[in-house]
């Protein structure tokens, strides 16, 4: 009955008070909205690879280079010798990226070809090693040669709802065309960080025949770093102490000293690591993951800050009802049940209206984030737990303090008329406004230089001409004896369209990674050790340089003909001047009148290339060494500006009448260098979001707590409307000390942005200057915005007649 009649009384109150009601629930609803849909991500974030069963065991072995730097890609022959030699390793599996990309085919699949990037090599235990769910056949069959594995989404796009069990499929890429039997179906879940549509048994590349030529991919070999290599250990094996061993192994074994030693990472931080002084190579970002944790934290914080505010201001309102309360008898607790039961049920109200409107912006923040989430993703990881926590420590301290605040006032001075502002917590209402506007324009701040640094990277200068050029996927079916004469035909084709004003072949582009890294340079004043130093490779034509608009700083460019010479007779390489510079030649002119040894070989340096960026402007320019290769990888065309359609269609019949079955892939090289861009892009967003959206908050209360203050100076106003006071000089009054406040928050708030926003910049090679201009727009958008929230209820206050106003005195 008691319950009944507290329920009875707070909804009466919420109903009387409509405006402060509103501004409550709709700003709890606000705040707790965008609190669930971050927790959703960060949530998502922290479950990648989490459910694997052998996870606490599971390893991954890593490089660690000369320079601090970690890699994953390993010599395959190192695996079963380490297994062999230490107790610690109960299993292993090895995994290679990457390499399988080709062309699917097959007889039942209507004669259709698939180009298929997620193909990846696995061992025979894969699906024993790792937990992906196999839906059809029998997981051990991948240890037989030649089986393939298909994900549902790719099992249901070759064969729609037949059981591919048993059926055929043929894979062409850099080791030939192989027929493997399609042995099984597996689950793929979305948050894991090894994404294969197609696996392939790796005991396929154990046969000398199926590499085709590609002798570097055996499984024995000890030079070539290609594959993931992962561990699970005893439970009793120390990590830290094994790695140790490894290392001292691998030392033991080398005949020449590289500096590299083994790391094992655990597989539960591969995508995450543990914490931010980790310096391990992961795929996600940690940094970004607890950064969004705080923001949505901090506007949760927001949205409960305004409903205190508003609750103590509401006090003074409701001063006689609990004075009155007082005298009949009402105890301290029997208040602070009472107020308690009204935050609760604000809290109730706000907490529904945000699963509402989670459910309503749910798609747009999945296209922001480009992930299918949903409330459901919150309980992938154990981030519900402290989101609960969280919504439950922060409703219940509102509540707490705001019912605290209603039950000490004194009966006494409350039915005399002696109670005064002071008494509603003024110095605690400012201090929460200056707090509110100091989070948004922090906020504002941090978007303001993720946006500028997003802008500075896709526009900066990156010493290649971008514009227009198309890259054109090279063929990968069809390699027959006319292959070559077929090539020769394209390119003269090519040539004669008025269209076309130059073309390239290459290995690879700007924007795409290097064709390989590698050390073992050196030149005859080179220092001991110099040889472990790492360059990017990158294999071109004589028209590289030129379609890209790439200048020479001396020397010359390769000729057509040396392009043509066998990999292993050439003897020409270009050098960039980064690659000048670590190869200590004291001047580009000293480099091309030196030979560079490659291990055994002695190379001429015919040129030295100016520095471009070859990757985004994260990463510094890297020691860059050319080579010359008539590949045909990436057909890069610089086309005339106009009619791209119409140009696309004439290149597309050209491309398929020479390479008929493949398919004509393309893209344009400056889209596709921005998508290195991708990340900043979706955190520029949600940080622009976020900002928006906290300072909505905000205003809302600043709204509620403008109305507040013309309610309790109605009189006041009217007597200096009397009096002679403009509308100007009464909303200037009014708007001032909540101005007064703003400003506090400014100066609060750019000394605490530049500390955090320098720090994530130090995680760009390339960056902008925090400057004047940033603080100075992010602090005028708060006092415009603030101006604009209290402007209107001061001009619709100093408009009122003061008839109206004063008649009651």
């Amino acid at each position: 009955m008691m319950f009944s009649n507290y329920l009875k009384i707070a909804w009466r109150n919420l109903l009387r008070n409509k405006v402060y009601s509103l501004v409550n629930i709709a700003g709890l609803a606000l705040g707790i909205t965008a609190f669930l849909l971050i927790l959703e991500y960060v949530s998502f974030e922290k479950s990648v690879n989490q459910f694997h069963r052998n996870l606490p065991q599971m390893y991954r072995l890593l490089n660690l280079g000369v320079k601090g730097e970690t890699w994953p890609e390993i010599e395959p022959g190192w695996a079963p010798r380490i297994r062999q030699t230490f107790p610690e390793v109960k299993d292993y599996c090895r995994v290679a990226e990457g390499i399988g990309k080709g062309f699917v085919t097959g007889a039942e699949l209507k004669n259709e070809s698939f180009r298929e990037n997620a193909i990846g090599y696995a061992e025979g235990n894969f699906f024993d090693f790792f937990t992906f769910p196999v839906v059809r056949g029998d997981g051990k069959a991948l240890e037989n040669p030649k089986v393939v594995f298909l994900s549902e989404k790719t099992a249901t796009k070759y064969f729609g709802e037949q059981n591919p069990v048993g059926k055929t499929l043929t894979v062409t890429n850099q080791f030939g065309a192989l027929t493997y039997s399609v042995e099984g179906v597996y689950e793929n879940p979305s948050n894991s960080d090894i994404q294969f549509d197609i696996i392939l048994s790796l005991a396929t590349l154990s046969n000398a025949a199926n590499l085709n030529g590609n002798d570097w991919a055996a499984l024995d070999n000890d030079d070539s770093q290609y594959i993931n290599t992962f561990f699970l250990l005893n439970k009793a094996a120390d990590p830290k102490a094994l790695e140790k061993k490894l290392t001292t192994f691998r030392d033991g074994l080398q005949k020449d000293k590289d500096g590299i030693q083994f790391r094992l990472q655990a597989f539960a931080n591969i995508h995450l690591a543990d914490n931010l002084s980790d310096t391990y190579m992961t795929s996600g970002n940690v940094k970004y993951v607890y950064m969004l944790l705080i923001v949505a934290t901090l506007i949760l914080l927001i949205a409960w800050f305004n409903y205190i505010n508003l609750s103590t201001a509401n006090a003074l309102k409701r001063a006689n009802e609990v004075g009155v309360r007082k005298v009949i008898g009402a105890t301290p607790g029997n208040l602070i049940t009472q107020f308690l039961g009204e935050s609760a049920l604000v809290n109730v109200l706000g907490l529904g209206t945000a699963l509402v409107l989670v459910s309503l912006v749910q798609p747009f923040f999945n296209q922001l984030i480009g992930k299918e989430l949903s409330l459901g993703s919150l309980g992938n990881s154990s981030m519900w737990l402290v989101g609960l926590a969280l919504l439950l420590v922060g409703a219940l301290s509102s509540g707490i303090y705001s019912a605290y605040s209603f039950s000490k006032f004194n009966p006494v001075k409350i039915l005399k008329g002696k109670l005064t502002a002071s008494a509603g917590g003024v110095l605690l209402r400012k201090s929460l406004v200056v707090s509110q506007f100091s989070i948004s324009i922090v906020l504002i701040l941090a978007t303001i230089v993720i946006y500028s640094q997003l802008k500075f990277m896709q526009t900066q200068n990156l010493g290649i001409d971008t514009s227009h050029l198309l890259v054109v996927r090279g063929p990968e079916l069809g390699k027959d004896s006319s292959y070559k004469t077929r090539q020769n035909a394209f390119w003269n084709e090519l040539e004669q369209q008025s269209f076309v004003k130059d073309y390239s072949l290459s290995g690879t582009v700007p924007g795409n990674w290097f064709n390989f890294k590698t050390s073992g340079f050196s030149q005859p004043g080179s220092k001991p050790g110099d040889e472990l130093e790492s360059y990017a490779f990158a294999i071109i034509g004589d028209t590289y340089l030129k379609t890209y608009g790439i200048q020479l700083k001396t020397g010359r460019n390769f000729t057509a003909a040396e392009c043509r010479v066998e990999w292993n007779q050439n003897s020409k390489v270009l050098l960039n001047e980064k690659a000048v510079e670590q190869l200590g030649f004291k001047s580009a002119e000293d480099a091309i009148r030196t030979k560079v040894q490659w291990d055994e070989r002695f190379l001429d340096v015919i040129g030295v290339v100016k520095d471009y960026h070859h990757s985004g402007l994260q990463r510094a320019i890297e020691p860059m060494i050319f080579y010359p290769q008539v590949n045909m990888g990436y057909i890069t065309i610089r086309l005339t500006p106009g009619e791209i359609q119409n140009k696309m269609a004439k290149l597309e019949k050209i491309y398929k009448g020479y390479f008929a079955g493949n398919p004509f892939e393309y893209f344009f090289v400056d889209e596709n260098f921005n998508k290195q861009y991708v990340t900043e892009k979706q955190y520029s967003e949600i940080f622009t979001t976020a900002s928006v959206w906290a300072i909505f908050i905000a205003c809302l209360g600043l709204f509620g707590l403008a109305t507040f203050t013309v309610e309790t100076r109605t009189k006041e106003i009217g007597i200096r409307k009397v009096l002679g006071a403009s509308v100007a000089s009464i909303v200037g009054l009014l708007s001032l000390d909540f101005l007064k406040l703003v400003f506090v928050a400014i100066i609060i708030a750019c000394p605490v942005a530049w500390y955090f926003m320098t720090g994530w910049l130090k995680d760009f090679e390339y960056q902008i200057r925090i400057t004047w201009w940033i603080f100075a727009a992010g602090g005028a958008l708060a006092i415009i915005v603030a101006v604009l929230t209290i402007g209107f209820q001061s001009i619709k206050a100093a408009l009122v007649n003061p008839v109206k106003s004063l008649k009651s005195d």
